[in-house]
């Protein structure tokens, strides 16, 4: 899949710094610095999916697979219009994005979209929940859920969309999903993320107290009285607070 293509000599071109990041599965991620771009992007204001609202319904299934997109946004094009703003400058050269890059404002909106279209009858009938790139497939018996399974692999071959197969999980009746075990049991926080919680350092500037409650605030539903817990904190991140 041809992501980024150098750029002619003769190009007269606006650029913009990469940079890496260090993913969740330890691996890197080459990102564009996209600030100033964000900043005159409209906001895509399509709403990502609440997590809660799915884990309530993952919890009572007793089949569940999850599915992975392989470098979701960077199976989606980009019109030539916008390919001129999507240019990096690296020691090699200067590259132009092709696909969808991370670090542009609205494409988890734009992601999400595209992922509810292509599963919409899915969602209305009750059987899949999509997250941006992570697809659930859950039901009650294993002759709906192969079924369910044959349906959305039929329709990525239909339009083309890979998936990481690494990442997948078939017909589980446990497993990590959306950083929580579910099952048609129980319902229980990844004790990899709160062994990740209790292993981070005292946070000594407001970015970092931003970033804690950020992380913690994913599990809210799962801490009791938590905005009262964290009140405190929040007030600390005001402009007028000395942190």
């Amino acid at each position: 899949m041809d992501v980024i293509r150098k750029i002619g000599h003769n190009e007269i071109v606006e650029i913009t710094t990469p940079f890496l990041i260090t993913w969740h599965d330890g691996k890197s991620r080459l990102c564009g610095d996209f600030r100033a771009l964000n900043n005159y992007t409209k906001a895509d204001r399509y709403s990502i999916p609440r997590i809660p609202h799915a884990l309530d319904k993952l919890a009572k299934a007793k089949y569940i697979t999850k599915m992975d997109i392989m470098k979701g946004f960077h199976q989606n094009g980009v019109k030539p219009n916008s390919i001129k703003l999507l240019r990096k400058i690296c020691r090699m050269g200067i590259y132009k994005y092709t696909r969808m890059p991370f670090g542009i404002k609205n494409t988890p909106a734009h992601f999400q979209r595209m992922m509810d279209t292509i599963f919409q009858e899915g969602m209305l009938q009750g059987w899949i929940f999509v997250y941006i790139d992570d697809i659930i497939i859950y039901s009650e018996t294993w002759k709906d859920h192969v079924q369910y399974i044959d349906k959305v692999l039929s329709k990525f071959t239909l339009i083309n969309l890979k998936i990481s197969l690494k990442k997948c999980n078939f017909g589980q009746q446990e497993l990590l999903a959306l950083e929580h075990k579910v099952s048609g049991l129980s319902l229980e926080i990844d004790q990899n993320k709160v062994a990740a919680v209790l292993q981070k350092p005292v946070p000594k500037i407001i970015k970092e107290m931003q970033s804690f409650l950020g992380f913690a605030s994913y599990y809210r539903n799962n801490i009791n009285n938590f905005s009262h817990i964290t009140s405190s904190l929040y007030q600390l991140c005001s402009k007028d607070v000395v942190f």
